[in-house]
């Protein structure tokens, strides 16, 4: 286990094997972890102790993650947490729309399930502004591009997308 780092991370999934797998990343990466299965448990958590981040899943039960991001943006300190999104659902029906009300209104960060224990301290970390190993430094700028990437992808015509795929094969071949 790392040396303690002095910050709380609060994890909101509604899947207790998520919570728990995320909160274990963070625990061995030295951060002090509250969870919550859905928005409402996420806004008492809140309430009780204002988190340095809040890991969000979209899609839960009872109070979802979009709903439980639009309460926070009425409390003027609340509204200042940064908030990391970590879905399973960026794609399909169930969160596309809300993933693009956040991305475009808050939290422009998110991690698509399964996470990467790497890839989530790392974009945890570069969110918060702490020091990163290089190697940390490189998964967060990976994240960031393949974010955007995708977003432009879900705009682009047909024509684009096989002048992309084409230029990313060659590229690897």
């Amino acid at each position: 286990m790392a040396q303690p780092v002095g910050k709380t991370v609060l994890v909101v999934d509604d899947e207790a094997d998520v919570r728990n797998y995320l909160k274990a990343a963070l625990v061995e990466a030295g951060f002090d972890v509250v969870t919550a299965d859905n928005g409402f448990e996420a806004l008492d958590a809140v309430d009780k102790q204002i988190p340095d981040l809040i890991s969000l899943d979209l899609v839960m039960p009872r109070k979802s993650g979009v709903k439980f991001y639009r309460e926070l943006a009425k409390n003027s300190a609340w509204s200042k947490i940064p908030i990391i999104i970590v879905t399973g659902h960026a794609r399909d029906d169930l969160g596309k729309a809300d993933l693009k009300e956040l991305t475009m209104s808050g939290p422009g960060i998110y991690l698509e399930k399964p996470v990467k224990p790497n890839n989530y301290i790392a974009a945890i970390k570069k969110t918060l502004g702490m020091d990163t190993t290089q190697e940390e430094k490189t998964a967060a700028e990976k994240i960031e591009l393949q974010n955007e990437l995708k977003n432009l992808i879900d705009d682009a015509d047909p024509d684009m997308l096989r002048r992309l795929k084409k230029d990313i094969q060659n590229k690897s071949d």
